[in-house]
């Protein structure tokens, strides 16, 4: 148990109700206050916005003219792709700084589509899956996208990018890649043994400018932080290229592009792969989005806030169908692109939308210099970029939660048959697997030295009660057993099924306990006891044990009893291990917490304290009588100097109530003296400071005590609040606690608690203000 800290005083309001309150800081407010200072932020803003523009341009021309070649669609396709999703979903997506432009992952896709139906087509099929973009977004099924298992979503990128880093090999060694991954990897032998020299030099020196440019030293890691890596290696690959014959970008003169035409296919064919490419490029921008909404998470200045997945659905739909009908590459957002944009400083959506910009610029003045790539850099550049995309840190996640058949045969599905296949073979590899753990269970009888066992591990449905009855048949009459089950779902059957036996096996006088893995009970199905867990105390009457005789009479002991006994069965296996920790340690509470007898006032409750948290002093009243007073007062003493001498609590806590009795006496007393006063009228007589204490400072109690929350009820109320504070002083005048608060090794604190309304309230003494305690973390703690 820590230490209760004082509540922070309220800050004072504003003085209209629409004005933002000046303690919120203008950068993380949607909608700051324009102001003398506003402008700075938005210059900064504004010149972080434009320095990871150009790095994301820089990054997305050579990624953009690499994905194109590789899909064998018209290198400007690339391009105009980039343009439009930087402009269009930047505009209009609801992810900021996620980046878009053409789909890594459509790349396998892209590419058959092209061969098959030709580009016109592949353009009206991506112009019909962004109007399916859209159509889903105005839905709002965005966030049901994600219900898909990661193991199938990693599967299947993993998948396109081993197919995408396979073709390529073939341009780096010279060669051209097929249609089919499986092809592709046939062939690949033969390539090896005649290389294309030049291109394969190419080809490595642009990998090796990729692997290695974040690890330059000195004044080199500085221009690695500023120049993108991809086009560092293509660069450096174009410039070894010079007077070399290979193959290079070849941007045929800019016109206005055709309309796209409906592919000469079959209406099932046309929807196979319009649904392929909603479903791929729909999934790596949500996956995208989150993971840029985690990495901006963690960057000092980024704009935080979750993305609005459904209208970022639509913006990636508006940006497919404009692309299309320009002439561009199916879209999507990258986690490539995005992280790039997150970690270069991109404060607003203007980041995306400038790239976009710059990328059609580009297109229109710098053909000529895009000209001069050689295509083996660039085939090499989308080579690594598959090869990234099959992440060991993914196969560890899946492998932890089991899902690794889910990922392997997505991702061989996606290779051998395609991404529409793969996913569905992803889909029903996950079925099969999750029907098998619901039925897959194991039964075991082991006889330990003072039970018998019976571990079941696994979901318990009907489809093991068979073997379950089998099991416990083995276990001998009159034993003592234990039932273990390991899972987390078991069925009426199955519950029916050991509720029977084990009522069998206690009429023969055997003994049974039904727990989980950590010996938490699960049932007791002969017990009339219904109480939950979480709430030992509640409806307390269902603790009483049933009696044998209807005429029985029920009495206070049996039900204490009882409730002894609910405690056995159900708390103590849950608390015997701390308990005999703390037997063998001995108490160190850190916490004397005085309070009142009351029974309603249940101090482990209302403090979510367990054993060995509290020493905890209760009487009437909630007393503690000052240094002096009678001997018959002692014990009460006794307990302060205990546990501030031997136990050393850091704290003490007094508390009162609503509602107190000893309250309600000390106001109703007449006579301040009795000629034979009884020993509660003798207690009661340590309370009469508190009670002249609250006729000093008069009815309203101004400057005294006060509720920040509502205004004191009655006398009675007051009365008990009046009393935390003055008892406070006694504590202050016995030496051991002067000493320790002096020396600052021991801190007291006010409490109230309003039993009505189940709530606290911790005592400000400097202002004499009981503020409530709210529900939310806070700095007040017990």
């Amino acid at each position: 148990m820590s230490q209760i800290e004082k509540s922070p005083p309220p800050k004072p309001r504003a003085p209209h109700p629409t004005e933002i309150p000046s303690e919120i800081p203008s950068e993380i407010h949607p909608h700051p206050v324009p102001g003398p200072r506003a402008g700075k932020p938005r210059r900064a803003a504004l010149r972080r916005d434009l320095s990871a523009s150009i790095v994301v341009f820089l990054l997305a021309v050579p990624l953009s003219l690499g994905i194109a070649l590789a899909t064998g669609a018209p290198p400007q396709a690339g391009l105009v792709a980039a343009a439009v999703g930087g402009i269009v979903a930047g505009l209009l997506g609801g992810a900021p700084l996620q980046v878009t432009g053409a789909a890594t992952g459509l790349l396998v896709v892209t590419a058959d589509l092209v061969q098959r139906y030709g580009w016109r087509a592949t353009c009206a099929i991506t112009v019909l899956a962004g109007l399916v973009q859209l159509a889903l977004g105005a839905l709002r099924v965005a966030r049901a996208a994600l219900a898909i298992s990661p193991a199938i979503v990693h599967g299947m990128l993993a998948g396109i990018g081993v197919t995408i880093a396979v073709g390529q090999l073939h341009v780096v060694l010279g060669g051209s890649p097929d249609s089919s991954a499986l092809d592709n990897v046939a062939a690949l032998p033969r390539q090896l043994e005649h290389p294309h020299a030049a291109a394969l030099l190419i080809g490595a020196v642009t990998v090796a400018v990729l692997a290695g440019w974040k690890r330059l030293p000195g004044r080199g890691g500085r221009w690695a932080r500023v120049v993108p890596a991809p086009l560092a290696a293509v660069l450096a690959a174009t410039a070894l290229s010079a007077g070399m014959a290979l193959p290079r970008v070849d941007l045929p003169s800019w016109r206005l592009p055709e309309l796209p035409a409906l592919p000469d296919a079959s209406w099932p064919a046309v929807a196979a792969a319009v649904l392929t490419v909603t479903l791929v490029a729909s999934m790596e921008s949500l996956l995208s989005a989150v993971a840029v909404d985690r990495l901006a998470a963690e960057q000092p200045g980024a704009p935080q806030g979750r993305s609005q997945l459904n209208r970022e659905l639509a913006g990636q739909g508006l940006a497919n169908a404009v692309s299309g009908l320009l002439g561009g590459m199916p879209v999507s957002g990258g986690a490539m692109r995005g992280s790039a944009n997150v970690k270069a400083g991109a404060a607003t959506r203007r980041a995306t939308v400038l790239h976009g910009v710059w990328v059609l610029l580009c297109a229109g003045l710098l053909a000529g210099t895009l000209e001069l790539m050689p295509l083996a850099s660039l085939a090499a550049l989308v080579m690594v970029v598959g090869v990234r995309m099959v992440s060991f840190a993914h196969i560890r996640h899946v492998q932890r939660h089991r899902e690794f058949p889910v990922y392997a045969a997505t991702l061989g599905a996606v290779v051998a048959l395609g991404v529409l296949q793969g996913v569905a073979t992803g889909i029903a590899v996950s079925v099969f697997l999750a029907l098998r753990r619901l039925t897959h269970t194991r039964i075991a009888v082991t006889e330990e030295p003072d039970c018998h066992r019976v571990r079941v591990s696994g979901q318990l449905t009907f489809l093991a009660v068979p073997r379950l009855t089998r099991a416990l048949a083995l276990v001998p009459a009159r034993a003592n057993v234990v039932v273990e089950l390991c899972g987390s779902f078991m069925d009426h059957a199955a519950y029916e099924a050991l509720r029977s036996w084990s009522a069998g096996h206690r009429a023969h006088g055997g003994w049974v306990t039904l727990g989980g893995r950590s010996g938490r009970p699960i049932a007791e199905p002969t017990s009339a006891h219904s109480c939950r867990p979480w709430t030992p105390w509640r409806n307390h009457h269902c603790t009483r044990p049933a009696p044998a005789l209807a005429s029985a009479p029920q009495s206070s002991g049996s039900q204490l009893l009882g409730g002894v006994s609910a405690f056995q069965r159900h708390t103590a296996p849950l608390v015997r291990e701390e308990l005999a920790r703390l037997a063998r340690e001995g108490q160190r509470p850190t916490q004397l917490f005085l309070t009142c007898a009351d029974s309603r006032l249940v101090t482990s409750m209302i403090t979510s304290s367990g054993p060995g948290d509290l020493f905890t002093v209760r009487n009437v009243g909630n007393l503690m009588p000052p240094p002096g007073s009678d001997a018959s007062c002692d014990s009460v003493a006794a307990a302060i100097e205990y546990a501030v001498e031997v136990l050393r609590v850091g704290s003490i806590t007094v508390c009162g109530h609503s509602g107190c009795g000893a309250m309600g006496a000390l106001l109703a007393s007449a006579a301040p003296d009795e000629a034979e006063p009884t020993p509660l009228a003798r207690w009661l007589r340590h309370g009469r400071p508190s009670l002249a204490r609250m006729a000093r400072i008069g009815r309203l109690g101004r400057g005294e005590v006060a509720l920040d929350n509502r205004p004191v009820a009655d006398d009675q109320e007051r009365l008990a609040l009046v009393n935390v504070l003055q008892q406070l002083d006694h504590l202050r005048a016995h030496p051991c606690v002067a000493r320790r608060e002096a020396e600052g090794s021991l801190a007291l604190h006010g409490m109230y608690f309003h039993v009505g309304d189940a709530q606290a309230y911790v005592l400000d003494e400097t202002t004499g203000r009981f503020s409530a305690v709210c529900g939310e973390p806070s700095p007040v703690r017990v």
